[in-house]
């Protein structure tokens, strides 16, 4: 009778979880379908860069203003451009 309990029990407990597959990362932090319109930009850096948001004057340290692109592809949101 004890055999039979603790082999009921045994079947009862939950056994060994297969844990799911890790997510594959983000490439990109904007949706897919906010992609349209994107446009090409020179950075301040030299090198080319996509951004699908408005491009923005924002106050630079010396006073002055700085134009910026948004929304750009890559890791940064904000790329300073050159003019």
């Amino acid at each position: 009778m004890k055999a039979l309990a603790s082999l009921l029990l045994l079947f009862s407990l939950p056994g060994p979880r297969v844990a799911p597959p890790p997510r594959t990362p983000v490439e990109h932090a904007i949706p897919q379908h906010a992609r349209k319109g994107g446009r090409w930009y020179l950075a301040e850096s030299g090198h080319a860069v996509y951004c699908y948001g408005p491009v923005m004057m924002l106050a630079d340290a010396q006073g002055g203003l700085q134009r910026v692109a948004t929304f750009c592809q890559g890791e940064k949101t904000m790329v300073q451009l050159k003019d």
